[in-house]
């Protein structure tokens, strides 16, 4: 997806059969996702934050927080440009050469410009809907304090504007031979009776 069509194409990808161009499909992602990394560059420095987020659809925006200070903050006032990703891992499986092993995946890759919302009311409102993500059984007033002006004055919360996406993802058969989860590798063996 592109906006205004002005901007480098970041969408291209070199094994199209992979790529996943379907909104549809990127949304519901986004909407399902539980964390996502943020890349980030000042003075050709890249610089990566791992972080909770939520997605506005009607908006077409990512919004996620930081602290007040810190290098994202300083990177993004000095270069709004950013990447943010998103991935979840499938099974493994191997091949009968070592260029046929792999493992299945899905991704989202966003590009666009974030920006730190200096409206106190707006920063407070884009908490509470991250609160609302990752803790939809409490309720503020109920559950717990409200947010307070003091908390959104030391939070830096930021708005990406999406311009361009794509997805990628590689899938396998239920019965592909051989595949395996990660998790069941790392499993201590059931000792020998």
């Amino acid at each position: 997806m592109i906006d205004d069509g002005n901007s480098e194409d970041y969408t291209q990808i070199r094994r199209r059969g992979r790529a996943v161009s379907d909104d549809v499909w990127i949304k519901a992602f986004l909407n399902r996702a539980a964390h996502g990394t943020l890349a980030t560059a000042d003075n050709n420095r890249p610089f990566l934050n791992f972080l909770t987020f939520f997605y506005d659809e009607n908006e077409n925006s990512i919004y996620f927080h930081t602290a007040g200070k810190g290098q994202t903050r300083i990177n993004i006032e000095n270069n709004p440009k950013v990447c943010f990703g998103i991935a979840e891992i499938g099974r493994f499986y191997p091949g009968e050469t070592a260029m046929e092993f792999s493992n299945e995946y899905s991704s989202v890759m966003v590009y666009g410009h974030a920006e730190i919302i200096a409206d106190r009311h707006q920063a407070g409102e884009a908490l509470q809907k991250l609160l609302d993500k990752y803790f939809p059984h409490l309720r503020p007033g109920r559950d717990y304090r409200a947010i307070t002006d003091r908390e959104t004055a030391i939070t830096s919360v930021y708005r990406l504007k999406i311009e361009q996406w794509i997805g990628k993802e590689n899938s396998q058969p239920d019965d592909k031979p051989g595949a395996f989860s990660f998790e069941d590798m790392n499993k201590p063996a059931p000792e020998d009776k």
